[in-house]
């Protein structure tokens, strides 16, 4: 016959099951009824890092890359796919003509096309200043059969700035490169040899280029040794000064009434051949 005692401990154990009582404990000491609880640790954020762009000048650190070019506003589509399709046929020796300032030189250049200030043959040279002076930044282009005429080194004023050119001005004796728009006039023999003169488009911004004798010309300065020996090219009173090797093929390819357009980092320029704020 069970004991009183068993009969009221089960009676004890029926009552907690039923949730009148607490729960019966297990008969061994400092152990729970159920299995130990675990913490689940949230998983680590995986960190995802965007692929830096690709360098326009791998060779060369960030201090010396320009900055980035929004697009040109207000070009029609039509104009757009133009450019790209120039670019893509000038080859890849047009790799670091940035496509931004290409648009602002066509543009441009189409404009003044269509108000006649440009009647020579339809060449068009692009020059972007942003580059620093170790690099080949000056591109002569056949617009008319989409090719690449040259591709040379070309100096900046030494007002400008040495390796790179960070100021700009069409001020007198300021021996700073000027931006914008330029047609080519005639050629003449100076004290560097054949040479041609530039005449400004761009008022408030260029237009002293006759008054300020900025010219086409060859220079010592921008040769290869010169650049072999310094790392750099040297600097000019302001004209966009030529190797001494291709100086004589650019000039005679960029005939009287051609285009030159300079490009260069300043947000102070306006061109009434662009349309508005849309240098930067």
């Amino acid at each position: 016959m069970r004991s009183t005692t068993t009969i009221l401990g089960l009676g004890l154990c029926l009552l907690g099951g039923l949730g009148l009582l607490p729960a019966c404990q297990s008969s061994d000491a400092g152990q729970s009824a159920g299995p130990p609880s675990t913490r689940i640790s949230a998983r680590p954020a995986v960190a995802t890092t965007q692929p830096a762009p690709a360098k326009l000048l791998p060779g060369l650190p960030d201090s010396l890359q320009p900055q980035p070019l929004a697009p040109l506003p207000g070009l029609s589509d039509s104009v757009r796919a133009e450019v790209r399709r120039l670019h893509a046929a000038l080859g890849p020796e047009a790799a670091t003509l940035r496509p931004a300032v290409l648009e602002r030189a066509y543009a441009g250049y189409q404009r003044l096309r269509r108000a006649r200030q440009l009647r020579g043959p339809r060449v068009l040279a692009v020059a972007d200043m942003e580059l620093p002076s170790s690099e080949p930044r000056l591109w002569v282009i056949d617009v008319r059969n989409s090719r690449l005429l040259h591709h040379s080194h070309v100096a900046h004023g030494r007002g400008s700035g040495g390796l790179r050119a960070r100021r700009f001005s069409d001020r007198l004796k300021s021996a700073c490169t000027a931006l914008g728009f330029y047609r080519t006039g005639d050629t003449y023999r100076g004290k560097h040899g054949l040479s041609r003169r530039l005449h400004g488009l761009d008022r408030g911004q260029n237009g002293h280029a006759s008054s300020r004798y900025v010219v086409l010309h060859a220079a010592d300065y921008a040769s290869a040794d010169y650049l072999a020996r310094h790392g750099q090219l040297g600097n000019s009173r302001g004209c966009p000064a030529l190797p001494p090797a291709q100086y004589r093929a650019i000039i005679n390819r960029l005939e009287e009434g051609s285009c030159l357009f300079i490009y260069g980092p300043d947000a102070a320029y306006a061109s009434r051949w662009l349309p508005a704020t849309s240098w930067q």
